[in-house]
């Protein structure tokens, strides 16, 4: 939807033509917006949705990134691409200086520092918890996410079975939060254990990066939704992304909140 089609509407509106309501629904319908490069952004996800369009890096070209990028940002909103490779992040980097690109987490984000460096606080409505470091990445990305979100998140870390009374420190921390995403390789069982242990819901994240994980996951994944303890819900493997997206609409839901307007880049 571009100037001349919002006037349009405005002017339906103020002549009477169209409820308020007929308008809403009419602008919610008009989702897309084709760039170069073939490239169509859909810019009013957020207002659809209540999780705005996020750029998936595998597979686009620097060019299609830089364009989607440029166009969320266009659009008025900020812009964050995942999974994106370290040769193509620094490219970015050097394409749009404005922009900050994080390796490990494969985060580049334009509009906003989501505190990917750290330090991280270990409580927030939601909280990201891994079995072990070698988590970290897949964490980050769901840290990143629901930070990107405007969720108050914190990160707790390398509190897995091997050594399960490590949890015993964060356990009123974990307990306050609204939602938990927990993430873990090898037997997949820390999701299971905070749900035996804390009330709030899980989103179980099944990580590829522990170096026992010879089954690319899988075994992860099936021990989590084979999992004992109720309230655990499963992501697909390594996606902290769509644990972040998940956590968001929880949050949402529980306060009962309206989507909130696409966020400008200068906020």
């Amino acid at each position: 939807m571009n100037g001349s089609d919002l006037l349009a509407l405005f002017a339906q509106i103020a002549e009477g033509g169209l409820s308020p309501d007929a308008a809403l629904e009419r602008f919610t319908a008009m989702p897309i917006a084709e760039l170069a490069g073939g490239v169509t952004l859909d810019p009013h996800r957020l207002a659809r949705t209540g999780v705005g369009e996020v750029v998936f890096g595998p597979g686009k070209t620097l060019a299609q990134l830089e364009t989607c990028l440029r166009g969320l940002q266009d659009a008025g909103q900020r812009a964050l691409a995942t999974r994106v490779a370290p040769e193509k992040g620094y490219a970015l980097g050097e394409r749009l200086p404005s922009g900050i690109y994080h390796e490990q987490s494969g985060m580049f984000i334009l509009g906003a520092d989501l505190g990917l460096e750290g330090p991280y606080p270990q409580r927030g409505e939601v909280c990201v918890v891994t079995a072990g470091a070698s988590d970290m990445g897949v964490a980050l990305e769901a840290y990143g996410a629901a930070r990107f979100f405007g969720l108050d998140c914190g990160l707790v870390t390398d509190v897995g079975v091997a050594g399960v009374h490590r949890l015993t420190p964060h356990l009123a921390a974990l307990s306050s939060a609204a939602v938990l995403i927990v993430v873990a390789g090898m037997d997949g069982a820390l999701p299971s254990v905070l749900a035996g242990l804390v009330s709030p819901p899980i989103v179980a994240v099944p990580s590829t990066s522990g170096r026992e994980n010879q089954m690319g996951g899988v075994s992860s994944l099936m021990a989590m939704l084979n999992s004992c303890s109720p309230g655990v819900s499963v992501m697909n493997i390594d996606n902290g992304f769509g644990a972040a997206a998940f956590a968001a609409k929880v949050v949402r839901a529980v306060h009962r909140a309206p989507a909130p307007h696409p966020a400008r880049a200068e906020d």
